[in-house]
């Protein structure tokens, strides 16, 4: 009996110590990267960091964090920010946000309120803490712009999982170079900002919110997202191939599948096919809101008219080459440009 209280105060002594070695090595880490920051030029601060959670855990407490990259004109602060790890596990990660924080970007100011948000995050296990997996849930979502504009969901649902070169979830170390990842995104409840929506609908005939709102698409990226994504410079997207995208706005219903690839400049080449429901009803739209010229949108609704005859639904297929998006011999749009900054 002796001998066995030895070994369990021995034990505890030991975990003790490796919990305490633990928590001061993350905490140092994490002021380590608040100071790189600074020295780049970046404005990093927060107003206190704790790292708690004896004897399983280390949570790791952010209050009022505050960032801002000037190279890229993105900022974000908010009131805390937390990260929670089992002990014996460090590269999983549960991160919870406040309920209000804001967001700036160079297209402007954003203030995002939500019920809840986390994310369970997986890295994978080296100093690079390169992304594995992420699932995130957010409740009751509210964006704000500068302007006054509000968009909201009543649920946001992501996930995230790297692939491997047989396209299923990857099970190896990532490697340096071309990195695919397969992202599942659901919008529940999504009420668009009153601007967009008096663009698309001016007559206000559809209803406040979407019926559905889903995507499922696989991003090849020129590397791995990893810490470096954050300090240095965003992967940049090489591929997107999109299995589904679904839509539904009242009576309007769009669907979208295909592949795109993009080149070192963000151009876009490939087929995007859009299948519509009620098609006329969305030309209409996009003809009172002024996105389409009266000239194109005539001659859009000729040509759509002869592939659709008398069907309410019609498979549209969207080409991007060369900048623009055609449909058939016309160009309908300028294609955007897929560079992350």
């Amino acid at each position: 009996m002796k001998r066995l209280l030895i070994l369990i105060l021995v034990s505890a002594a030991l975990w003790s110590g490796y919990w305490l070695y633990g928590a001061s090595a993350s905490k140092s880490a994490f002021v380590a990267w608040f100071e790189e920051r600074r020295a780049e030029g970046w404005a990093a601060d927060y107003a206190d960091l704790e790292v708690r959670g004896f004897p399983n855990r280390f949570d790791t407490t952010f209050t009022d964090p505050a960032l801002a990259d000037p190279g890229t004109g993105w900022a974000w602060n908010a009131p805390f920010f937390q990260l929670l790890a089992l002990s014996y596990k460090p590269n999983h990660v549960i991160a919870i946000w406040p309920e209000t924080q804001r967001i700036a970007t160079p297209q402007g100011r954003f203030d995002m309120t939500q019920a809840e948000m986390q994310a369970s995050v997986v890295l994978w296990p080296s100093t690079a803490l390169a992304l594995d997996r992420v699932r995130l849930v957010a409740d009751t979502v509210q964006v704000t712009a500068s302007d006054g504009s509000t968009t909201a969901a009543s649920a946001l649902r992501l996930a995230a999982e790297r692939l491997g070169a047989d396209g299923q979830a990857a099970t190896t170390a990532p490697e340096a170079g071309p990195t695919r990842y397969r992202i599942a995104l659901s919008a529940e409840g999504f009420a668009p900002d009153s601007a967009l929506r008096q663009r698309i609908d001016p007559t206000d005939r559809l209803p406040r919110t979407l019926d559905a709102l889903r995507a499922d698409v696989t991003l090849g990226f020129d590397r791995p997202w990893d810490r470096s994504s954050v300090e240095e410079a965003r992967p940049q997207p090489q591929l997107i191939s999109l299995r589904l995208a679904e839509a539904r706005w009242g009576e309007l219903e769009l669907l979208a599948a295909g592949d795109l690839e993009i080149d070192a400049e963000g151009e876009a080449s490939g087929r995007i096919t859009v299948k519509a429901r009620n098609w006329r009803e969305i030309l209409a739209m996009a003809r009172a809101s002024g996105e389409l010229p009266d000239g194109v949108a005539d001659t859009l609704e000729q040509g759509l008219s002869l592939l659709a005859g008398r069907n309410d639904g019609i498979d549209i297929p969207l080409d991007f080459r060369r900048g623009l998006i055609w449909i058939g011999p016309l160009p309908v749009m300028d294609s955007p440009l897929f560079r992350l900054r």
